[in-house]
């Protein structure tokens, strides 16, 4: 990441909105700021939850500003995010599109913005103090279709990416805000009499957790999300207030599989419903859990009691019963199912040391498949069953690797500055979809409540990994196999508390 650091004191109080509200998709209200010649729009469009704005307006600069808002009003912290484009080629090379935060919708208001220009010119523009001059920073990123703003006290940044490529972050220090801010997305035509129009996808606003919170004792919402692998969209199919995890897509493609609350939950895609799944004692589940090729049955991780709490894995069917237990030694944490429905791939803690075994579904003597020195986790087969995917923290950084299913032939499959986890392989057996944390998360651990991203390649290793997914998550948001059965979508879980 680049960093540049401005420091600034601004004191500002909140103005109230100047016109009744009009609510578009997520966002309160929509209207024009600094009353330009020509009057903006928004609309929403719900099935592919994209928000078309129109603006006109002189400019979003010097001190003050003409442009159309789409807001609604936030407190304290805040992570925002969209992929964004101007639709036609436009007038003026100035014009602007972005995310704003404004502590009023008078005309020159104090803002932080994280500004696109027609020419590509990306920067993070702010005014100080009411009625003072604009400052830039800028990016060296030019024409992003990912824009990001995010607030942490008085410190906001802006990070941006063409899409498919890391997030390249500029920052700014001692912007003072008010508590409660106007925030939302904007269009500038940077030309009174020109109207310019703008498109805004994968919309999310995130209120992340606080900075205290303690893990895997504090939990914030969940979104269950859907991924189109080939275009990025993204669709938000339930929310809950509390932590649901680690969606898999059953066989029939009718329905995921979630964890909650230490329960399964089977979540039907045509009534978007919940519906728990009585899996009798186990009630401790963690996130591992996996269904079988032939979706009749699915392998938990439950924690029980008579095991001192350690999990062990148990098999179940698919739709709820008397679960079976088939590891003896523990903790065993559940990840890959052979496609023949004869293995299961589990990492096992053994003498403190963490590596990967295989057992017959049947039970009998778990084979021990990894032995270098650090975590090895994630195993998952390959769909014709002659290869198991894994990752690993040998090298110093969580890499990904490929191993023949019975442990020979280990090899890297990514070395890059990111912490790779989860390695998902894609129905048809030519993709990899994972999760990636960033360099500064321990490459050990994969936490809850982080900035990162999903990431897809090929499953040879041939062509580099890109980003498919910016989102807040982390910890339950891909630990399982959740690919749909055609091959073309993904289900993941991202976090944020209601705004």
């Amino acid at each position: 990441m680049i960093f540049s650091t401005v420091c600034l004191m601004l004191a500002v109080t909140l103005t109230p909105p100047q016109d009744g509200p009009t609510a578009v998709g997520g966002f309160a209200a929509h209207g024009d700021v600094g009353g330009p010649a020509k009057a903006g729009d928004a609309r929403f469009e719900a099935e592919g939850g994209v928000y078309t704005i129109s603006g006109a307006g002189e400019n979003m600069w010097a001190d003050r500003d003409e442009f159309h808002f789409v807001h609604t009003m936030l407190k304290d912290d805040f992570i925002l995010t969209a992929r964004a484009n101007f639709v036609g080629e436009g007038v003026d090379p100035h014009r602007k599109l972005g995310w704003i935060a404004r502590a009023s919708l008078d005309a020159d208001s104090p803002y932080v913005s994280a500004a696109v220009h027609g020419d590509g010119l990306t920067s993070m523009q702010f005014r100080p103090t009411k009625g003072a001059d604009t400052i830039e920073v800028r990016s060296p990123v030019k024409g992003p279709d990912v824009v990001q703003l995010e607030r942490r006290g008085n410190q906001f940044f802006l990070s941006v990416a063409k899409f498919g490529e890391p997030l390249t972050t500029e920052q700014i220090d001692g912007v003072e805000l008010p508590r409660e801010a106007f925030v939302g997305l904007f269009v500038c035509a940077h030309n009174p009499d020109v109207i310019e129009t703008a498109e805004f996808r994968d919309v999310r606003i995130t209120k992340p957790a606080a900075v205290n919170f303690r893990p895997y004792r504090d939990y914030i919402g969940s979104r269950l999300e859907t991924l189109d692998t080939v275009t990025g969209e993204r669709r938000v199919l339930f929310t809950a207030e509390d932590s649901i995890q680690a969606p898999n897509w059953t066989m029939d493609g009718k329905a995921l599989i979630y964890n909650q609350n230490g329960r399964l939950v089977r979540f039907d895609l045509e009534t978007r419903t919940p519906t728990p799944i009585d899996t009798g004692i186990a009630t401790r589940n963690n996130n591992d859990h996996v269904l079988s090729f032939d979706g009749e049955q699915i392998g938990i991780s439950h924690h029980s009691l008579e095991d001192a709490g350690r999990s062990m894995v148990y098999v179940v069917p698919i739709g709820g019963g008397v679960p079976r237990k088939v590891t003896t030694k523990g903790p065993s944490y559940l990840h890959g199912w052979s496609p023949d429905g004869k293995f299961l791939a589990y990492t096992g803690e053994r003498d403190g040391k963490l590596d990967i075994y295989t057992i017959g579904v049947d039970g009998g003597e778990e084979v021990r498949l990894t032995d270098a020195e650090g975590l090895d986790d994630g195993s998952e087969y390959s769909p014709d069953g002659r290869h198991i995917y894994f990752c690993s923290t040998r090298t110093g950084t969580m890499q990904l690797y490929r191993m023949n299913a019975d442990g020979t032939e280990q090899t890297q499959l990514t070395n890059d500055g990111f912490n790779n986890w989860f390695p998902h392989v894609s129905p048809d057996g030519k993709r990899i979809l994972f999760l990636s944390f960033p360099p500064e998360v321990a490459a050990d651990d994969h936490p809850f409540y982080k900035q990162v991203t999903l990431r897809m390649m090929p499953v040879d290793g041939s062509s580099g990994p890109r980003v498919v997914a910016y989102l807040y998550g982390g910890q339950g948001t891909i630990n399982v196999p959740s690919w749909s059965p055609d091959g073309r979508h993904a289900a993941f879980v991202s976090n944020s508390i209601d705004p």
